[in-house]
């Protein structure tokens, strides 16, 4: 075990992490329904690097085997953000045993159809300030989750890294989605580049027509990029490392997989293990925690990962001093 997956493993120790169990764990006979409520399109077979594919191979895991004692009912917006109130109704119908909600909106969504089945949020965003619940320490209620990122979104501390990764970069491009949950993430980066003395331009990518979002923000001729945390950039990871390639853009990303595909950097927590984390919290609610009584889990431990194939197709040489601060380096 290498000294970074034993600090990660550690870390999940201290805070309690349930173990992986086998599937004799599971009490015999008994079937639980597992709603995931997203704002994505449903994932391809070919998209294993994503969260709704991962919380079921989490459960899966931990001795809960598909069609035998889980079935696991996935709805899925497209991108069309006013269709999660419908399709949070259609879970709640199939009354679901929990309900894993992919984004404060999809979160909303689901409060709103429910006030007994639990819901389990998952995202980067404040769920205080949003109102989805009373406090961490006590969510109240039928809600909880798994934070991304703890006290805000980490966006301020992505710009600083970026920065140093483009020490020169005086006009940075921040990618948004189309989603009204976004709104901390600019803002907290809004703050940071004024401290850093940066220009920030936002151009939103609709309806994910990214082609058109690059112009138009090529257009601005930034030094560099910060692709927002949100679950549509993950999903559409390629075609986003694509198009920075193409207008030999620096950039900043939110996870590992998005680095591992040719990214130049991200700064954040694990996707698997936040992952595993929330499929321990469903684990939980299926045999009978109160959703309101289990704090909103945050990450305790961020990496960042540098891709130097990638610095280099760039021109980018990455100052040696962060290359020493990075938790992983792809060569």
């Amino acid at each position: 075990m290498t000294p970074m997956r034993r600090r990660a493993f550690l870390a999940l120790l201290a805070a309690g992490a349930t173990l992986p169990r086998p599937a004799a764990a599971q009490p015999a006979g008994r079937l639980y329904r597992l709603g995931i409520l997203a704002p994505t399109s449903a994932p391809l077979p070919s998209e294993q690097n994503v969260a709704v594919i991962l919380i079921p191979k989490a459960l899966r895991e931990m001795g809960y085997a598909t069609d035998r004692d889980l079935v696991v009912e996935g709805r899925y917006a497209g991108g069309q953000l006013d269709r999660l109130p419908e399709l949070a109704r259609e879970l709640v119908q199939l009354r679901m045993d929990a309900i894993v909600a992919i984004g404060s909106a999809a979160v909303r969504a689901a409060m709103a159809t429910t006030k007994t089945i639990p819901i389990v949020f998952y995202g980067n965003f404040d769920p205080i300030a949003a109102g989805l619940v009373k406090s961490l320490a006590k969510p109240e209620g039928n809600v909880t989750g798994v934070l991304i990122a703890p006290a805000g979104t980490l966006a301020a501390k992505k710009l600083e890294l970026l920065k140093a990764a483009v020490p020169g970069a005086v006009r940075i491009a921040f990618l948004a989605p189309t989603d009204p949950g976004i709104k901390l993430q600019v803002q907290e980066t809004q703050q940071a580049a004024a401290t850093l003395g940066i220009k920030l331009t936002v151009t939103e990518a609709q309806a994910g027509g990214y082609e058109r979002a690059f112009a138009a923000l090529a257009a601005e001729r930034p030094d560099a990029l910060f692709v927002a945390a949100h679950t549509f950039f993950v999903r559409d990871r390629k075609r986003i490392i694509e198009l920075a390639a193409k207008h030999r853009l620096p950039a900043m990303y939110e996870w590992a997989e998005q680095v591992e595909d040719g990214g130049l950097m991200s700064y954040g927590s694990s996707l698997s293990g936040t992952t595993r984390r929330l499929a321990v919290y469903v684990d939980r609610l299926f045999k009978g925690a109160r959703p309101g009584d289990l704090p909103v889990e945050q990450p305790a431990e961020f990496q960042l990962v540098l891709n130097l194939r990638t610095a280099r197709t760039l021109g980018l040489a990455i100052p040696p001093a962060l290359i020493a601060r990075a938790d992983r380096v792809i060569e």
